[in-house]
């Protein structure tokens, strides 16, 4: 039997695929834009040992503007952007509640990411969470993980790396931190 491994939360939009305007959402597939080089960024930190999982707020659930079957739609696209890589998210976790619903799993809340490190066997003090709005960055940290944003350089942040993307992130995170496989 293993030991609790490190894992790599994603937000979705934003880091992953292309964010939609304020107040949209990704509707389907069509709307799926991926971010140059994100799903190879998935695939590197997946091969130096990290679990890759998403964890995101979908709140078009909860106000019906996006269905469950839509999700798993967007799901199935993005595991099969990462098989031709080697690579697969290991989970999906969404909070569809709206802003205004006081759940645990909404970010800047940690719940998505605690439930997801019980259910993945994930070492959080190991992991790290990486987003692009400050709530991921808050979510990360309440969950004992550390964290960075993607965002303009020199945007204030109180994430442990502040960089413009995930291929970013993974060429400075992985020389400083990343675990290797035994």
């Amino acid at each position: 039997m293993t030991g609790p491994r490190p894992g790599a939360f994603f937000d979705r939009d934003g880091v992953l695929n292309e964010r939609p305007a304020p107040g949209e959402f990704v509707r389907s597939t069509a709307d799926f834009r991926w971010i140059r080089g994100a799903a190879d960024a998935v695939a590197v930190l997946q091969a130096r040992g990290y679990v890759a999982i998403v964890v995101s707020n979908q709140r078009g659930i909860g106000e019906g503007s996006v269905s469950w079957s839509t999700i798993g739609t967007i799901e199935r696209l993005i595991q099969d952007e990462l098989a031709r890589r080697g690579s697969a998210i290991a989970g999906f976790h969404y909070c569809p509640h709206r802003r205004d619903a006081g759940c645990e799993c909404r970010k800047p809340a940690p719940g998505l990411l605690l439930r997801a490190a019980r259910e993945h066997g994930i070492d959080l003090p190991a992991s790290v969470m990486i987003g692009d709005a400050e709530s991921d960055v808050e979510a990360g940290g309440a969950a004992g993980c550390r964290t960075v944003r993607i965002a303009a350089r020199g945007e204030p942040s109180v994430a442990d790396l502040v960089v413009p993307s995930l291929s970013e992130a993974v060429a400075a995170w992985l020389p400083l931190d990343a675990p290797r496989r035994p």
